[in-house]
């Protein structure tokens, strides 16, 4: 074992691990979080309006509407990533000017994300009593007021753990992106362990990772449990 620890490419891997991890490190998490938080953006009101929209529910819309939101949504979650980051192409140029790089790599990360976040919400929003809503209406409250006052609050901790569930998801998503240029630790892996065989470099790399996504599942969980109101008193 000190043979390993003292030969040639474990001092160079750890070099490596010393100079250019930490940017990485932070780029990854700069990525995930910035894509996640648009893609919630995003996503959050699209698993309302689903909700919402349909026959028999808060604030119906015209079911041609619904059915292409169903059908746009499937789409893209059916698109595999890397294929998606390439036809994407054009509007992350549009966007960034470039499709190279950290920030650039955002684009298709939310719009991978996005579909997949409004899926997890209409899960969540549809965890919420039916009675609950009833009463709300039988008071005489406003679709609007519905949303805000009942649905989304009383989701609260489903939709966290739920976004616990899309930020992992955009980290893996991300750890991807290095194959076109993206920044981040997917960089350091691709381009150390698959392009020049320096299997500890990526090692490292994928150790890191899996920190990362324990990290943000750690505080995932303890905010969906400190929301809860079932688990209080």
């Amino acid at each position: 074992m000190s043979d390993f620890f003292s030969s040639p490419e474990f001092k160079e891997a750890w070099e490596i691990f010393k100079t250019q991890f930490p940017l990485a490190v932070w780029e990854t998490v700069y990525v995930t979080v910035v894509s996640t938080f648009f893609a919630i953006l995003i996503g959050l009101p699209l698993g309302v309006l689903l909700v919402v929209g349909e026959k028999g529910g808060v604030r119906p819309i015209p079911g041609f509407i619904l059915k292409l939101l169903n059908a746009l949504i499937n789409l893209l979650r059916s698109v595999p990533f890397l294929i998606l980051m390439i036809l994407v192409f054009p509007l992350t140029r549009a966007l960034i000017g470039t499709v190279v790089g950290t920030t650039p790599s955002i684009v298709p990360l939310v719009i991978a994300a996005f579909p997949f976040v409004a899926r997890l919400a209409e899960s969540s929003l549809r965890e919420v009593s039916q009675n609950t809503i009833e009463m709300a209406q039988s008071m005489g409250a406003s679709p609007f007021k519905i949303i805000t006052k009942v649905l989304i609050p009383e989701s609260v901790p489903s939709l966290i753990s739920n976004a616990t569930i899309a930020v992992t998801t955009v980290l893996g998503y991300s750890a991807m992106s290095g194959i076109i240029g993206g920044g981040g630790l997917g960089k350091i892996a691709i381009n150390y362990g698959y392009y020049r065989y320096k299997y500890i470099v990526m090692i490292f790399a994928v150790v890191l990772l899996i920190l990362i996504v324990q990290l943000f599942q750690s505080v995932g969980t303890k905010l969906a449990k400190k929301t809860d109101k079932r688990l209080k008193g």
